[in-house]
C-alpha cells in the first residue's frame, strides 16, 4: 500500500503489509468514527465466513457494517454450507465474491487468507488464520492502547501466556515494533515467542526480554497483554495438560505497579485473570473487545472507498 487512498479495494491479510503511517492512518478514521457515524456503507453487503467459532470478530464486524447502514449474509458455522460436500475454499470465494461487497473470513489453516484474497475480486479481510496473523485484532489492540496511554511510542508493554501459538500476539509484536515500544515476553518454556519473531526484534534494535514470571516484570510496564493458553492449538493434549494453569493474574500482583498500567486480553478468558481484577482499575479487556467496532466500521469504509 502507498498513498491513503490506496486502502480502496485492498485485502486485509497481515500486519505486516501495512506501514507505521498507514497504521496511523487507520486508528485516525477509528476515532472519527466513534464520534460520528454515518450511514455511509448503505447498499453495501457484507459476507462473515467463519470456519472457526468467533464471539467478538464476527458480532463486531456485523454490527460495524450494519451501524453503518450496510447488510450482511454469512455463516459460522462450516458443517450446514457447501464445503460439507467438499467444495474447494478457492470455488466458494469466487462464488460469494459475486454475491457481495466484501468479505470477512476465519480460518483454521495458516495462509487461508491470502488464498482467499487471490480468488476473490473484492476487498478480504483475515478474521484470523490459524496461529499465523489476526490484523483486525491488532489495529484494535493499537487502538486500546493509545486510547488508555495517550500515545504508543515509547511504552513499556509485555505480553503473557501462549506466545507460541498466539497469533494475537505475532501481529502486535510486530505492530509495536514500529513504534519504538520496550518489550517484555513472559511464558513458559515451551510457549516462547516463535524464534522468526525474536530475530526480527533483534535486526531491527528493539529492546525486549524474555522472562518466566509475570511477577518479574509487573512494577515496570504500562501495558500487560494477557492471552488464553490455547487447548484447541495443541497438537498433543497431554502438552496443555502442563502449562493450562501457567498464569493466573490477581490482584495480589498489583499491588505496586504504575497508576496507568492496563491490563488487556484479547478473550475469551478462562483461568488466567481472576475476576476481581475486573474491579481493580487496571482491566482494560471489555473496553478493548467494544473498540473493535469503530476500528473495523474504519476498515470497512477505507476498503470500499467510504472513506479516504
Amino acid at each position: 500500500m502507498g498513498a491513503k487512498s490506496s486502502f480502496l479495494n485492498k485485502d486485509i491479510i497481515s500486519i505486516n503489509d501495512f506501514s507505521k503511517e498507514e497504521i496511523i492512518h487507520i486508528l485516525q478514521i477509528a476515532s472519527l468514527m466513534e464520534k460520528n457515524q454515518k450511514t455511509i456503507l448503505q447498499g453495501k453487503v457484507l459476507a462473515t465466513l467463519f470456519f472457526e467459532p468467533s464471539t467478538r470478530t464476527r458480532l463486531s464486524f456485523e454490527s460495524a457494517m450494519s451501524k453503518l447502514g450496510g447488510k450482511v449474509i454469512g455463516f459460522r458455522d462450516p458443517k450446514v454450507t457447501s464445503f460439507s460436500k467438499g467444495e474447494s475454499l478457492w470455488d466458494a470465494i469466487k462464488v460469494i465474491d459475486g454475491y457481495v461487497d466484501v468479505i470477512v473470513m476465519r480460518h483454521p489453516l495458516e495462509g487461508s487468507a491470502r488464498l482467499a484474497a487471490e480468488a476473490a475480486n473484492i476487498p478480504l479481510i483475515n478474521g484470523g488464520d490459524g496461529a499465523n496473523q489476526h490484523p483486525t485484532q491488532t489495529l484494535l489492540d493499537l487502538f486500546t492502547i493509545k486510547k488508555s496511554q495517550g500515545k504508543i511510542t515509547g511504552l513499556k508493554i509485555a505480553m503473557a501466556g501462549d506466545l507460541k501459538y498466539g497469533r494475537t500476539v505475532h501481529s502486535l509484536t510486530h505492530a509495536l515494533s514500529l513504534f519504538n515500544c520496550k518489550l517484555y515476553f513472559v511464558s513458559p518454556e515451551s510457549l516462547k515467542m516463535p524464534r522468526h519473531i525474536i530475530n526480527e526484534l533483534e535486526e531491527k534494535g528493539i529492546e525486549f526480554s524474555e522472562h518466566k514470571e509475570v511477577s518479574e516484570i509487573i512494577n515496570e510496564i504500562d501495558v500487560l497483554y494477557a492471552t488464553r493458553i490455547q487447548k484447541e492449538r495443541f497438537p498433543d493434549p497431554a502438552d496443555y495438560e502442563k502449562v493450562k494453569f501457567a498464569y493466573v493474574i490477581d490482584n495480589s500482583i498489583l499491588g505496586k505497579v504504575k497508576k496507568n498500567l492496563k491490563i488487556m486480553h484479547p478473550l475469551p478468558r478462562v483461568n488466567e485473570i481472576d475476576v476481581n481484577v475486573d474491579d481493580s482499575g487496571h482491566a482494560y479487556y471489555f473496553e478493548q473487545a467494544h473498540n473493535g467496532i469503530p476500528v473495523r466500521q474504519a476498515l470497512l469504509a477505507l476498503v470500499l472507498g467510504k472513506i479516504k
